[in-house]
């Protein structure tokens, strides 16, 4: 099972839920109730990688727990992203049943005070001169709206991204994001796609060899030039600021690069920082961390506070060119729940001093995981900004060769103990806790982690 070629490929996005260990899992799940709702699930959902069928079923969810029908609860380090204010946050809750009873639909055509209100709050968050918002109902359609602006504004239909990227499912995101099992069978898909590496410290196209003192990444922002200047026609480079499932942190020098190239070529400076936004690094959004300012900006997951789903676009008020052309056209454009939900997000950051909290929470984590690192050979590399974490689980350190089998039972082990989180790329365990976590709680939790590597540790002697 160690490397089974026939899942190898799709081992990217999410844990897989068609391995042995999963089933494995499954069959361990004694409550009745439960049995039968995932049968039911089963039955009626359309099967699909990493989703259906499910791992186990929720009836509850509060704070930093997520709480399954036998009533066992889980510290969620996963959650999709969109969990930075945890679930059931009661000033989040509060405004968005104002709302209901207020305006609870706002028709295309008609403007609304909250979501103006919104708008504004988010282009005073982002700074500098991102000030054009577009909404859209999901994070997905955000990046579809980023890039037809950005063919618009150039005139060129060609687009630049990274391998092992993701962008969203649909078929323009999948066409532009880098990760096979998306690709897989969908046959031809939107044209004029370039992808380069993606900037990767410790495996990759470039990677750096252990005890390296001078590695830099900026070799892979010289290869976007090398790219626009022969393909020719690029509009735009899309990228993450920093990889959110495998957790890749590049340097600032990797980012000022990028800025500084497509400048000098006209080409759009595309940031999803749909999983990362609202507080995740540390600061509102991840290119704020490197001193840079994107040309479009993608927002989405938790800026609806893990209780409304709502997305943005937001760009430079030079930009602001296209009154001719629909370019998102949503029936939930300025949707009065998803605005007051977005609010009402940005309030409890700002008032709980959730960036200032998650940059303490950073050092401390950092702290713990390279310490772990020292003391256990099946950690090869640890790496991550904020609240986000990235332990990559290696079979040996020298050869770097995944470990897929001890990843997945470093996971359901912490599952049985009450912690979630997912596997990224088959041996990367990603961490990303809510930013309201206690340290108390984020202590408990990397206690459980550490005690699940330790025992595949000890099983490997």
């Amino acid at each position: 099972m160690e490397q089974d070629n026939t899942l190898t490929l799709f081992r990217s996005e999410g844990d897989i839920n068609t391995t042995h260990a999963r089933s494995k899992w499954c069959a361990s799940i004694t409550d009745s109730r439960t049995h039968n709702l995932l049968e039911r699930d089963a039955n009626v959902f359309l099967h699909q990688s990493m989703s259906t069928p499910c791992l186990d079923s929720l009836e509850h969810a509060e704070g930093i727990y997520i709480q399954d029908s036998a009533g066992k609860r889980y510290m969620d380090f996963h959650g999709n992203n969109v969990h930075q204010l945890g679930y059931g946050h009661p000033h989040l809750i509060e405004r968005v049943t104002q709302q209901i009873t207020k305006l609870p639909f706002s028709p295309r055509r008609f403007t609304n005070q909250i979501a103006v209100e919104c708008a504004e709050k988010l282009t005073q968050i982002c700074g500098g001169e991102l000030k054009r918002v577009l909404f859209a109902p999901g994070g997905t359609s955000a990046v579809g709206m980023a890039l037809k602006l950005a063919r618009h504004i150039t005139g060129n239909a060609k687009v630049v991204s990274l391998w092992d990227s993701f962008h969203g499912a649909s078929l323009d995101a999948i066409s532009v994001g880098g990760e096979a099992c998306f690709r897989h069978g969908m046959g031809p898909l939107m044209a004029g796609v370039e992808r380069i590496p993606p900037p990767v410290s410790y495996r990759g196209a470039f990677p750096m060899h252990e005890g390296s003192d001078h590695y830099s990444d900026v070799h892979y922002a010289d290869y976007l030039e090398y790219v626009i200047e022969k393909e020719g026609g690029i509009g735009a480079f899309i990228a993450e600021a920093v990889r959110n499932t495998d957790v890749q942190v590049p340097s600032q020098a990797y980012w000022r690069r990028i800025r500084e190239i497509c400048d000098k070529h006209q080409v759009m400076l595309i940031i999803d920082d749909i999983p990362n936004g609202m507080g995740r690094s540390g600061e509102w959004f991840t290119y704020q961390a490197y001193g840079i300012e994107p040309d479009i900006l993608c927002i989405g997951k938790g800026l609806g506070g893990g209780l409304v789903p709502i997305a943005a676009m937001i760009t430079k008020d030079k930009y602001n060119t296209a009154a001719q052309i629909s370019m998102g056209h949503y029936t939930h454009e300025k949707s009065p729940l998803g605005c007051a939900a977005a609010l009402a997000t940005i309030e409890v950051i700002e008032q709980l001093q959730l960036l200032e909290k998650t940059r303490a929470d950073s050092k401390f984590m950092r702290q713990q995981l390279m310490a772990m690192k020292e003391k256990y050979p099946l950690i090869g590399d640890v790496r991550g900004i904020g609240l986000l974490w990235g332990v990559e689980l290696v079979t040996d350190r020298t050869t770097k060769q995944r470990t897929f089998e001890q990843a997945e039972t470093v996971l359901y082990q912490c599952l049985q103990n009450g912690l979630s989180f997912k596997v990224s790329q088959g041996n990367v365990i990603q961490l990303s806790p809510p930013l309201i976590i206690s340290r108390e709680q984020l202590s408990q939790a990397l206690h459980i982690f550490e005690q699940a590597i330790a025992s595949v540790c000890s099983k490997q002697n």
